[in-house]
């Protein structure tokens, strides 16, 4: 019980239930408290220097109530009690452990998630006045924190092998008040009663690192997904039936993700070369082995956009225009270099609406993972066949979902994101729609679901045939026609579905033309572009 550096998280409440105060800064009557805390020898014998800082939320989760102060104080170890007096004021003295307290993994990736999912720069106005209040609150308020604090030895630990260093575990329960600097106006806080234990950082690293391999995983099986789609559509006429936009669509999802994750654990990482002198080796070891998984978590979702998606968003932007990529390296530079600056514009300009926007995350989440409807609207607009495997929309709408879920439905996330299963409901069912939509068209026809009287008109690959029909019956002398595919005769003589000629009059073998049009679009005879079947 020497020292008591570290994280400690637990609850309040209000004692015996009084809200009258002046300074009523909760709305509801009991919440979590977050302490972090380092501690130093003095010169006096068994008294250490504390400071830290608190977090007192209002409720469970993050909100915009929550209520965050400096303190510093004593910790009288052979009596095992800690005095700390509350303060909004940023001190010169109170900024000595500031390195420890920013540092901490736990802090910065509670505060990164908090910031990236609830905040807004829109709120700074209202921080700015809590801010003041705070400060007011200070100055009328003798805020103090006294707790008792024990030993508490987790029953995983007794299981250790003899030998192994066992981490010394807190449990501070105590009183946190403010009476008036004025006998005559009574308490300005609330009295709150205070349950706390240190953090198992051990527990907290397993889960953050159970999720980056989560997302590593994920993203070796989108990886695998792409490739099949990919082998799918490996002709000319196979890429061009496949949107663009949701191709492009899923890139810049991809490209978010491996910056977050990437800033995430180079958060992680900046505490292993900043508080050496505060920490174990054991400790900065881990937070190292964390940053390696994040890292590893951003590579492989850098690897997905920069080289597969991106690939394949040029074999479906060639397809389209196979006249200009043979028209020499000047035009096919400058169209590339269209496509990329559309692709980063969009990437960025995402970036500022997110960073404007973000306390309505989960609404633009909505529009991210609608990326299955612009290959719904080029299928029922170009009536394509087949145009995706039904693996790969299979395997990208669960891939995709895996992680949302995980932030937004999961009660023990590490992120500290309140969950929210009607919301999380709702984007599985939106995105598993579109899912079924797609597999529907695959399986049934590009407009299968569209009313005929809504469809226009599409060409008959069997319009001449009637024709030499005629001619045969009349006894007229029909000339002999080769298929150019095969090099076989066309009997134009025999059933309709036999023959099939296009719109520039050349006929064909049904199952010549078919297979070939899976390769291009184009007549075989004069190159003219085909419509579809």
């Amino acid at each position: 019980m020497l020292n008591i550096s570290g994280t400690y998280k637990g609850t309040w409440s209000h004692r015996n239930g009084n809200f009258s105060s002046k300074f009523p800064v909760f709305q509801k009557s009991s919440g979590n408290i977050v302490f972090e805390l380092t501690s130093s020898l003095t010169d006096i014998r068994g008294v250490h220097y504390v400071q830290g800082e608190v977090v007192l939320r209002d409720g469970v989760y993050i909100s915009d109530g929550d209520l965050q102060m400096k303190m510093e104080g004593v910790y009288v170890w052979p009596f095992r009690q800690l005095r700390m007096v509350l303060s909004s004021a940023v001190d010169s003295e109170m900024n000595r452990g500031e390195v420890f307290i920013r540092s901490s993994p736990y802090h910065l990736l509670g505060m990164f998630s908090s910031q990236v999912a609830q905040d807004t720069p829109r709120n700074y106005h209202r921080s700015k006045r809590k801010t003041s209040r705070i400060m007011e609150m200070g100055k009328m308020c003798k805020i103090q924190l006294v707790t008792q604090v024990s030993p508490r030895v987790p029953d995983y630990k007794r299981e250790f092998a003899k030998g192994e260093h066992e981490r010394q575990f807190c449990e501070m329960r105590g009183l946190v008040e403010g009476p008036s600097m004025h006998e005559d106006q009574g308490e300005c806080f609330s009295p709150l009663v205070v349950n706390a234990t240190s953090v198992n950082v051990e527990l907290y690293y397993n889960k953050a690192v159970n999720y980056t391999l989560m997302v590593t995983f994920i993203s070796f099986l989108q990886v695998l997904f792409l490739i099949r789609q990919m082998e799918h559509s490996n002709t000319q006429s196979g890429a061009a039936k496949v949107s663009l936009m949701m191709i492009g669509q899923q890139a810049i999802m991809d490209a978010y993700l491996c910056l977050l994750h990437l800033t995430a654990g180079i958060l992680v990482g900046r505490g292993s070369y900043t508080i050496t002198a505060w920490k174990r080796r054991e400790e900065i070891n881990q937070e190292e082995s964390l940053f390696n998984t994040f890292a590893t978590a951003a590579f492989f979702k850098f690897v997905v956009f920069s080289i597969f998606e991106m690939r394949y968003l040029l074999a479906i932007w060639k397809s389209r225009r196979p006249v200009s990529s043979g028209e020499g390296w000047e035009t096919m530079r400058r169209e590339l270099s269209v496509l990329y600056s559309r692709f980063y514009g969009f990437l960025l300009s995402g970036i500022l609406i997110i960073y404007e926007l973000h306390s309505m995350l989960r609404y633009i989440l909505f529009l991210f993972y609608s990326f299955w409807i612009p290959q719904i609207v080029a299928n029922v607009v170009r009536d394509s066949r087949k145009p995706l495997h039904p693996h790969y929309i299979v395997g990208i709408t669960l891939t995709r979902l895996a992680i949302p879920l995980y932030a937004f439905a999961c009660p023990n996330n590490f992120m500290r994101i309140e969950p929210n299963l009607g919301w999380c409901l709702g984007l599985t069912t939106f995105l598993g729609a579109q899912a079924a939509i797609l597999l529907l068209q695959h399986f049934c026809g590009a407009r299968c679901f569209i009313p005929r009287q809504l469809l226009p008109e599409k060409y008959s690959y069997f319009r001449r045939v009637i024709r030499a029909n005629e001619h045969i019956e009349r006894g007229e002398e029909c000339t002999p026609i080769d298929c150019v595919i095969c090099m076989a005769a066309v009997d134009v003589s025999q059933r309709c579905n036999d023959c099939m000629v296009t719109p520039c009059d050349h006929f064909f073998h049904t199952g010549c033309l078919q297979r070939w049009m899976d390769i291009k679009m184009e007549c075989p005879t004069c190159r003219r572009p085909l419509p579809p079947m």
